[in-house]
């Protein structure tokens, strides 16, 4: 994959399914996340809460590109992710919720969900300490001679962390089967990227190692799955990581307790003019997947969906006194003596 910008063309074809898929997907992740910032209003949801409406073609399209097997890691965004993935948004709502039924036991809440039934190892609080955990998941599929990945996302806040760094300089030294992505949103919490770097053409950080690196339009979901695709190829082969900076943007503050007036209504609607899901809807129409009441219907089933997910968590049990003694370390059974 040479380094370049992205280029608007979708030269692959896309089926119905995949559309339908993606579609329906990115509706759940949007819905699912209005909700919690309605329920986090209502305080019902504490603590941090950091939504991911906008962003939604970054997970749907890296997921349809990649296979059962590869790993999933990213920073604290992270509702999105195992939705994506598959994880039942009960357990996603609940873990909101710190109920005892949550993703991960009521104990991680927003910021450290974790499912490793399917592949999706946080949801991290840290800026940047997911990167070099995301090489370190890489760089055992590669030790025990799997042809998984993991892909590993990072916001554009992230990239002036040492970690970050670090980790390009190891995964490209040891040809490690990562896809490195940077979500650039625009901002690193309330400052944006010109104004915190000298460089803005983030997906350039990458030339530092020799590591393919590649920016996409992240509000087109085709776009995202043509270049994960890509990238997952290289790695499968043995070629090592990639970095894609994924060009998304967010709708909401960096956090619910963020009112985002640093940037105009002007920047807003020109981002919500390009709306990921809005793109997929029309392509579906155009091509006669589905018709407007289809789509409608599927609308309203999502709602419903997550309205039972709010309803499962509400009922759900908050966890015993003695549960913030368990999962503190971990017994494995390891198959060599060290002497």
């Amino acid at each position: 994959m040479a380094t370049s910008k992205s280029k608007s063309s979708n030269k692959k074809s896309f089926s119905k399914e995949t559309y339908m898929t993606w579609f329906e997907s990115m509706l759940m992740m949007r819905r699912f996340e209005e909700k919690a910032g309605q329920l986090y209003g209502q305080q019902k949801i504490k603590g941090f809460c950091h939504l991911y409406i906008g962003q939604e073609a970054c997970a749907a399209g890296a997921v349809s590109a990649l296979k059962e097997g590869d790993k999933y890691i990213t920073a604290y965004r992270d509702h999105a992710h195992p939705i994506a993935l598959g994880t039942d948004p009960n357990k996603i709502m609940a873990e909101l919720f710190g109920k005892e039924t949550g993703v991960s036991k009521g104990k991680g809440g927003s910021m450290h969900m974790f499912d490793k039934e399917h592949h999706f190892y946080g949801g991290h609080g840290i800026v940047g300490g997911q990167i070099p955990l995301g090489a370190g998941i890489g760089f055992a599929e590669k030790y025990k001679g799997t042809d998984n990945l993991c892909i590993t996302y990072m916001g554009d806040g992230a990239v002036r962390q040492g970690a970050f760094h670090e980790a390009l300089n190891m995964a490209m030294h040891y040809k490690i089967p990562v896809i490195f992505v940077i979500e650039n949103n625009g901002y690193a919490m309330g400052t944006s990227v010109k104004r915190t770097s000298n460089v803005t053409e983030l997906y350039t950080l990458g030339e530092s190692y020799d590591m393919p690196s590649k920016a996409v339009d992240a509000m087109n979901v085709e776009e995202v799955h043509n270049a994960v695709e890509e990238a997952a190829k290289r790695a499968r082969k043995g070629d090592g990581p990639s970095l894609l900076e994924f060009r998304t943007y967010r709708y909401k503050g960096h956090s619910m307790s963020d009112p985002a007036k640093y940037r105009t209504k002007e920047e807003l609607e020109e981002y919500k003019a390009k709306d990921p899901i809005e793109q997929v809807r029309a392509t579906i129409l155009e091509k006669k997947h589905a018709t407007e009441e289809e789509l409608d219907e599927m609308d309203k089933k999502i709602k419903d969906r997550v309205k039972e997910a709010v309803d499962f968590a509400e009922k759900s049990d908050w966890p015993s006194v003695d549960e913030v003694y368990k999962d503190v370390y971990a017994q494995e059974d390891y198959p060599f003596v060290v002497d």
